[in-house]
């Protein structure tokens, strides 16, 4: 089966949150989030996690990129969008087809990459902070 590798930049408690999961699945979208919107590339996820997710107190002023994969059939069933520059495309699922994109991620959500911003605090959970700390010094920013 052919599949296409997609990245989603979180915050620490959506990463917490797909943790609980085994690292199968992304949470349910909150009632206000119409989508979800994984990025078609890493340079974008890292752009966002970096930019948005280390100064947004909700994300735990921290911002993780994960990668999964998903068929390619699941794919093509939505077009891409760009929202505004070269590179950043985003693949735009609604909130209520989530569920079966969870059901096809292949083999399961991986973090690539962490940036942990001056505010952030080590969560409690020791094998995420290890896990957030690695990937933020395998790669320094």
């Amino acid at each position: 089966m052919k599949t296409v590798t997609l990245y989603r930049p979180v915050g620490l408690k959506e990463l917490i949150l797909i943790a609980a999961t085994g690292f199968k699945g992304f949470p349910p979208r909150l009632s206000w989030q119409p989508i979800f919107y994984p990025v078609l590339n890493q340079e974008y996820a890292e752009q966002i996690a970096f930019e948005w997710n280390t100064n947004d107190e909700a994300s735990g002023y921290c911002g993780i990129v994960t990668r999964f994969s998903i068929s390619e059939a699941l794919f093509l069933k939505y077009e891409p969008q760009n929202v505004g520059g070269t590179g950043h495309d985003e693949l735009w699922v609604p909130a209520e087809e989530l569920e079966a994109l969870n059901q096809d991620i292949q083999g399961g959500i991986e973090v690539v990459r962490a940036f942990p911003g001056e505010k952030f605090v080590r969560p409690e959970d020791a094998e995420l902070a290890e896990l957030i700390i690695h990937f933020s010094q395998e790669h320094p920013l």
